[in-house]
């Protein structure tokens, strides 16, 4: 009966589980809101263990097994398929850092990497962490910082085994492979070595999972005495730490999505007096590296796609601009070197680097690439002094790419390219980058591959994610091929949100601007039939976190768009997490959303378009939703809440399926294979509810 969670494992999944609705409300702002679904959230959290919660998920995963059970061949199939185009046993091209070449090495069957290094004078090879070794054992394994000491001698690093993004760090001799009685916990950070590699810097993760902080730890002392060298007392704000490129500097950052705060601590005496760039204020992100006496600062002071401007190290407030900020070009970062330096940035969203050198502004050197849609950015490249660059590359039809560009000769010179055991050819396949008209008559982005021969009005995959600024880019995917090879086209819609065209892009889906992101979505999908790539009902969606939020919103809005959606760990309960402040993410996204606790006009923005808060009596799409138990960044309530409310509501027979990794977090299942298998019941699912063959 309604009010009971009918399903428990026991049943086999003999019928949707039917959450409890207990009575919960809260009132803001003068609206008063039922919330019955409240109780799904553990009150121990980040602890799980009340029986009813865990029943229910436990409920709701044996509802997911036995609905996909018909659809495990072909799982099996996809499966094998997307592991078929991995070279199981493949290494990285090796990388010199001082006097030792670097790489990562997968052994045959491995989940996990190797790391490897040799002398550059010759020498037998070292392994310096085994992560097969490490994550022995263990249902979840994550790599976070790993940091090898200036002389070569040390090994730091940290490992998550619960998906809680809350890492152990710890500290070995890379000869001997002992492993020193220095242990870290809690940290969520990078791994900086300071004092002449006497002592490590890091940040803690304090109860609300944010890193209010940067701590020195001296080798060989209790962690308990380790020294805090800044503090930051903004809850919104998160404290980083790294190296300047020549190594002298430790550069102490905190910031959120739109104010940073730089200081600079000498590398070799961490416990002198840091260095201020600049106070804040509101709005101003910048960043900061250094030669010699002379400081390079990366700011959108006086341009919202961002400047590069210079300064004194004795009057490091005072900026003179080297690069102005532009419309055209989207300054994104810079790289400093001895001898020249690298911008990168987009222009017109596609990705480009220049070489530019000190003593001649004028002279401007662009890395040339083949292809007109592409994703390209600097690899690692480790050393002050550099004569050539590493470099990636990848299109939607080209596979990943390693290059070194030689600087004095402009010259790409190609090391590796993705090998795909299974065999591609990709004169097989055509790409195009449209533009698509949103509603408000701005052009839209969208990058598509498909199979040449491919029927119009067949079935498409629509990508979106529209946040935070970041941009999804038209690289390659070897597992899309799964579906591009059955009639599927493939597209990215480069939605307002992210910032694939420039700032601007970015702040018009943020904020007040929101819905923008979930209009474009709609309206690319709109656009896409209107020129014969698909039909309304012939389109798969997909998106995770606050890609899920745009799942959400558009099946709210546009339900009869879709065939199938895919919602992975989705940020859905926006208001609810807004509106709590002691959540470990929501200060510091207000600036990204809204502050609806003390914003009515946020508040009602807010609960205009949150998906859970916006579910309603209609027919909905098929769907498959994910969520990790662990995960910090969206609690697995939100897609727990939304699933629940959306049985109570829709009114149709679709499937929906939720499928909650009782030990991961936010990136799933962790291992390489692992991670395949979840997409490729992503794809199966698909595959069933658009009824196309396997």
């Amino acid at each position: 009966m309604r009010g009971m969670t009918e399903t428990t494992p026991k049943d086999q999944g003999a019928a949707p589980p039917v959450a409890a609705k207990k009575p919960h409300t809260f009132t803001h702002h003068g609206v008063t809101i039922e919330d019955p679904y409240n109780w799904l959230r553990d009150p121990g959290y980040p602890e799980v263990t009340d029986p009813e919660v865990l029943g229910h998920l436990e409920a709701e995963n044996v509802w997911f097994e036995a609905r996909m059970k018909p659809h495990q061949d072909t799982v099996e199939t996809l499966l094998a398929e997307m592991r078929g185009r991995i070279k199981e046993a493949d290494k990285s091209v090796p990388q010199k850092d001082g006097d030792w070449l670097y790489w990562i090495e997968y052994e045959e069957g491995a989940e996990y990497k190797k790391w490897w290094r040799r002398p550059v004078a010759g020498g037998p090879d070292e392994l310096i962490l085994d992560e097969v070794a490490l994550a022995e054992g263990k249902e979840y394994f994550r790599l976070g910082a790993l940091s090898v000491s200036s002389d070569g001698r040390l090994l730091a690093w940290a490992v998550d085994d619960n998906g809680s993004e809350r890492f152990t760090a710890r500290i070995k001799v890379i000869a001997t492979g002992e492993v020193l009685p220095d242990v870290i916990p809690g940290t969520l950070s990078a791994l900086v070595w300071a004092a002449g590699d006497r002592a490590l810097v890091y940040s803690l993760a304090n109860a609300q999972w944010r890193t209010d902080n940067a701590r020195l730890h001296w080798l060989g002392t209790p962690v308990e005495s380790d020294v805090e060298l800044y503090h930051e007392d903004d809850e919104g704000f998160r404290v980083s730490a790294g190296l300047s490129a020549n190594d002298e500097w430790l550069v102490i950052s905190t910031g959120d999505h739109e104010t940073s705060e730089v200081r600079l601590v000498p590398a070799a005496d961490p416990l002198a007096a840091p260095l201020l760039v600049k106070a804040r204020a509101v709005g101003v992100e910048y960043d900061v590296d250094l030669r010699g006496e002379t400081l390079f600062i990366h700011a959108n002071d006086t341009h919202e796609n961002f400047r590069l401007a210079t300064a004194l190290l004795s009057s490091p407030q005072e900026w003179t601009t080297l690069i102005e900020g532009t419309d055209d070009f989207y300054l994104t970062g810079f790289d400093l070197f001895r001898d020249f330096y690298v911008v990168e940035g987009r222009v017109r969203g596609l990705d480009r680097i220049e070489v530019r050198y000190y003593d001649d502004p004028a002279r401007i050197e662009p890395i040339v690439f083949p292809e007109a849609s592409y994703e390209a950015s600097l690899g690692d490249n480790p050393e002050w002094a550099m004569d050539k660059l590493r470099v990636s590359y990848e299109s939607m039809t080209s596979p990943a790419s390693v290059y070194d560009f030689h600087v004095a000769e402009g010259r790409l010179e190609l090391l590796k390219t993705q090998e795909i055991p299974s065999g591609y050819d990709a004169s097989l396949y055509e790409t195009a980058r449209l533009e698509i008209a949103a509603r408000d008559g701005t052009l839209v982005p969208v990058s598509v591959v498909w199979r040449k021969g491919r029927a119009h009005g067949g079935p498409l995959y629509l990508y979106g994610y529209g946040a935070y600024g970041i941009a999804i880019g038209p690289g390659f995917s070897t597992t899309r091929l799964s579906l591009v090879d059955r009639g599927f086209a493939y597209a990215i819609a480069h939605i307002r949100g992210g910032d694939d065209l420039g700032r601007r892009w970015y702040k018009d889906g943020k904020l007040e601007q929101r819905t923008n992101t979930f209009h474009d979505f709609v309206d690319v999908a709109k656009g896409l039939i209107a020129q014969g790539f698909t039909a309304a009902g012939r389109i798969a969606i997909a998106g995770g976190s606050a890609g899920g939020e745009l799942m959400g919103a558009v099946v709210n809005s546009d339900p009869d768009l879709w065939g199938a959606v895919a919602a992975h760990v989705p940020f859905v309960d926006v208001l609810n997490t807004m509106l709590d402040e002691d959540l470990p993410l929501t200060p510091g996204e207000w600036p990204e959303w809204g502050n609806p606790i003390e914003d009515k006009a946020a508040f009602d923005l807010i609960r205009s378009y949150s998906p859970y808060d916006q579910v309603q009596a209609q027919a909905y799409p098929p769907m498959l939703v994910t969520a990790g138990l662990n995960d910090p960044r969206v609690t697995y309530w939100e897609p727990a809440k939304w699933v629940a409310k959306l049985r109570e509501m829709k009114t149709d027979g679709n499937e929906l399926l939720l499928k909650t990794n009782m030990g991961a977090g936010h990136g799933g299942k962790s291992g390489r294979f692992e991670g395949l298998r979840e997409t490729a019941e992503e794809f199966a699912f698909m595959l069933a509810q658009l009824g196309v063959a396997v």
